[in-house]
């Protein structure tokens, strides 16, 4: 599909009814890939849209960039509609505001990437239509600091964060955040697997088993002793060397 994508952007930089047909031809291939169904109103403002965020892509991908873009299951959404339904702005409200925490001294590398080290960083996982990003968040750092440690790569669980860790301030699909799901699991000593809790994008009620507890989390501490406004890059170089954040 990709490269059918790659071929549709040649062929269509001559005419504008040419890149019009193209869009449509490739839109509704999109559609089909992702289980995509309209009424007639809704099509075409998807299909604009789409062809927005597809002109977007060919755009960035045309410069000189260390990542490239792509379309995937959230083409047909404009920004406005993907931070209303995944991005949220709730403030910090708990105690790991206090402290901050960083051991080892330099000097630093300029590049580290986590995936060419070994098996330390799981799949890109879907949230779905639950305002879960702050439990995707918060897996997805004890997973990797979680396997640097134990050499095990395991996939955790969301799920368990949505329905159980009402109590630190979080809200399900409603939301949350990583320092207060993180304060839950230190408390609740551990967070499944998902396998063993899997992941249903709704809230649900909580039925935690700590017993099957795979991943701990000893102390928990945010960075306060520079504001990330600062870009204090040796900082951030520091935290992502030591604990793959």
């Amino acid at each position: 599909m990709k490269q059918k994508y790659l071929l549709c952007t040649i062929l269509c930089t001559g005419s504008l009814m040419h890149f019009l047909m193209c869009n449509e031809y490739y839109f509704k291939q999109w559609m089909q890939e992702h289980n995509k169904v309209y009424d007639t109103e809704e099509y075409y403002h998807r299909l604009h849209v789409f062809a927005q965020n597809w002109r977007i892509i060919d755009h960035h991908n045309a410069g000189n960039h260390s990542f490239t873009m792509g379309l995937n299951q959230f083409s047909d959404m404009t920004f406005e509609e993907f931070r209303k339904f995944y991005l949220l702005t709730k403030p910090q409200n708990c105690s790991t505001t206090k402290g901050s925490h960083v051991s080892r001294t330099g000097p630093h590398p300029e590049f580290v990437d986590w995936r060419t080290k070994g098996n330390f960083v799981t799949p890109v996982k879907n949230q779905g239509y639950c305002g879960s990003c702050w439990t995707f968040s918060t897996t997805g750092c004890l997973e990797s600091v979680t396997a640097i440690a134990t050499g095990k790569l395991i996939s955790l669980s969301e799920q368990q964060l949505i329905d159980c860790a009402r109590d630190f301030n979080n809200y399900g699909c409603l939301g949350g955040l990583p320092s207060q799901a993180f304060e839950y699991i230190k408390y609740n000593k551990g967070l499944m697997t998902e396998e063993d809790y899997p992941y249903k994008g709704h809230d649900d009620t909580c039925s935690s088993e700590p017993t099957l507890a795979a991943a701990f989390v000893k102390d928990v501490v945010n960075i306060t002793s520079v504001s990330v406004w600062t870009r204090d890059i040796t900082l951030w170089k520091k935290l992502y060397i030591i604990y793959a954040m």
